[in-house]
């Protein structure tokens, strides 16, 4: 076991650059602090320290554990402020794991009810479904959006809900999308720079699907993990793109951006999935209910 009272004169010296400096600021003897670096090093199997001068220097093991030192005593001065936060004012605590597959202006459309929950504090983690899903089952997130639903594991004791089937509309800037563009949707996108979500997200593969059947080969010039980085880029004039039509409210934000054509006959559908806890959570079922009451057919 790390004894923390060693590391903390240790990191002492490091930051003061030899013994006789950290002495005076802790008001110590010199052998002391010096027996208790020795321990240290003693116990971690390592030299962390090397004379240099008139004080010494970190070694490489010494750099290293200076890091972590510095991490752990950072966090150390911060934590009773953060306690006391935490006991004088109350927190509303949701943590959402986001599938990196999925639109994020439509995922922001969904979590809208309850961003302005007063004393909110939303923590929102992207991520794979697989990891997202270890992550829910293990109680640290509340909520998952993703593009599938939860798969059939007993084990993992998750429920899921299809929020929204939404239709998926295409953009770009304005400089690329011409009306000619738009009465020649979709046979534009072959020769229009095309930004596409990656292979792996369930709206590539239903777009995929989509271009077969319409006997399309769009131009595609670029690939994206994150849709809102995605829309970002094409509002930079990269190309068009696809996108929910839920979150087509969010992309008015982005300037530069025009419709090219609304695309009715691919959808994205996302679905919250949740563990016990969640079912239970107040914004959680909040959530829910408002996309089943204004979102679904």
């Amino acid at each position: 076991m790390l004894n923390y009272r060693h590391l903390y004169y240790f990191w002492m010296v490091a930051k003061e650059g030899g013994f006789s400096r950290a002495a005076e600021r802790l008001d110590m003897a010199i052998q002391t602090i010096s027996a208790q670096v020795r321990e240290l090093e003693k116990n971690l199997g390592h030299q962390l320290l090397k004379p240099a001068g008139r004080g010494v220097a970190l070694t490489d093991a010494g750099q290293a554990a200076f890091a972590r030192a510095e991490e752990i005593f950072q966090i150390g001065q911060v934590l009773p402020q953060a306690v006391r936060a935490a006991a004088t004012k109350p927190v509303v605590r949701l943590s959402v794991g986001l599938s990196d597959g999925i639109s994020k202006l439509a995922a922001h459309a969904l979590l809208g009810p309850v961003l302005h929950t007063p004393d909110l504090h939303l923590t929102c983690h992207e991520g794979e479904v697989e990891e997202l899903l270890g992550e829910l089952a293990q109680h640290h997130l509340d909520l998952v959006l993703a593009g599938q639903g939860a798969p059939a594991n007993p084990n993992l004791r998750l429920t899921s809900d299809r929020l929204v089937s939404s239709p998926v509309d295409w953009y770009g800037p304005a400089k690329l999308v011409r009306k000619s563009d738009t009465l020649d949707f979709p046979r534009c996108l072959e020769r229009l720079p095309v930004l596409l979500p990656t292979g792996h997200s369930v709206l590539r593969q239903t777009l995929d699907r989509w271009f077969s059947d319409q006997g399309v080969l769009p131009n595609v010039v670029g690939e994206f993990e994150d849709s809102a980085l995605m829309s970002v880029f094409a509002a930079r004039g990269l190309g068009v793109f696809p996108l929910s039509r839920l979150g087509g409210d969010d992309v008015a934000l982005l300037r530069g951006l025009r419709p090219l054509a609304r695309c009715d006959d691919v959808h994205e559908e996302i679905h919250a999935i949740r563990n016990r806890r969640g079912q239970h959570h107040p914004l959680v079922r909040q959530i829910l209910a408002q996309a089943k009451a204004s979102v679904l057919p």
